[in-house]
């Protein structure tokens, strides 16, 4: 008997390990556990830990409660400006409410998917393309509203949606590139004549400067002719400006005597009228300059003799 006993004993043992072993659970830091018995569900979600199940008549699920990262595939659409553009997305989602997102949808995660891929369409076609390319943080706010809000109903909330890429047809991007190099040589332009406006404007300033100081121009060729023979040319082309022989000119002009009266030492005044002085005849400082601005002499052209004309035998022919 006492066999007997120790052997129903350790059956029951064994049986009652099974049992508990079938009946723990373990629900992880980032799960939740919903139980369902006899399929309604009980209580709130389990937390994280070890927990107990009636075998057989319980139902654990775990809903993870971790940061889903869910790609949308490229959806291509016609912008509001009729330009057509394939755009991707990614969306960042979690469970906020495990029940919900259990019961309420049948795969949460497929749904989300769906809701992203009809807003992002949606947003193509409200949107022109310069907001598609240059305005994406208002477009992934709007994108996310669109998709969080029939998402709450399913315990599920919507942390950030990003628009990750554009694409564009060949033709547009050529388009694109054609417009933005025009838009560069119209800047280069402008640029460029706003230089040459004030380079003209300090030249003018020293031209006038010049004109004041004529000095200052012989210093400016002097410089020139220095700037051009540090190249170590062998042949050197110093154009003379007409104003640097009109300074010389003057110069000399000014250095001439004014009164060329000549008056003999110890020689008597024959008369005590005044003499009329005559206007001496001044000396160009520039033969070169008076022989390109002076008048030809037709005069002396027209009282030329005629030349002799001699015949083949050697008398000349009377004119």
């Amino acid at each position: 008997m006492l066999e007997i006993a120790i052997t129903l004993i350790a059956v029951f043992g064994a049986l009652g390990l099974i049992c508990l072993a079938a009946a723990m659970r373990v629900v992880k830091q980032y799960e939740r556990g919903v139980l369902f018995r006899l399929g309604r569900i009980t209580g709130e979600p389990r937390a994280p830990g070890l927990t107990l199940i009636i075998p057989f008549v319980d139902r654990l699920h775990k809903m993870n409660m971790q940061i889903v990262t869910l790609p949308i595939p490229a959806q291509e659409g016609i912008t509001r400006d009729n330009v057509t553009v394939r755009v991707d997305a990614v969306v960042y989602f979690r469970v906020v409410e495990p029940t919900d997102a259990l019961v309420r949808v049948e795969d949460y995660r497929f749904a989300v998917s769906q809701m992203a891929q009809t807003s992002l369409r949606s947003i193509i076609g409200k949107s022109d393309l310069d907001d598609l390319l240059s305005n994406r943080e208002k477009l992934n706010e709007g994108l996310e509203l669109m998709i969080d809000s029939p998402a709450v109903g399913w315990g599920v909330q919507i942390d950030r949606v990003e628009i990750k890429d554009v694409s564009l047809p060949d033709t547009m991007k050529r388009s694109m590139a054609r417009q933005a190099e025009a838009d560069r040589e119209r800047r280069a332009r402008i640029i460029n004549a706003d230089a040459e406006y004030q380079a003209s404007k300090k030249l003018a300033q020293a031209a006038q400067q010049m004109a004041d100081t004529p000095t200052a121009l012989q210093l400016r060729l002097l410089q020139t002719v220095m700037a051009v023979s540090a190249e170590k040319n062998s042949t050197l082309v110093l154009p003379i400006p007409v104003e640097l022989l009109h300074f010389l000119e003057r110069g000399a002009r000014d250095g001439q005597p004014t009164d060329r009266k000549s008056e003999r030492a110890g020689e008597p005044a024959t008369s005590e009228e005044p003499v009329p002085e005559i206007a001496p005849v001044e000396e160009s400082a520039s033969p070169y300059l008076d022989a390109l601005t002076r008048p030809p002499d037709l005069g002396a052209v027209l009282d030329q003799p005629p030349e002799r004309v001699t015949h083949a035998e050697g008398r000349p022919e009377q004119p």
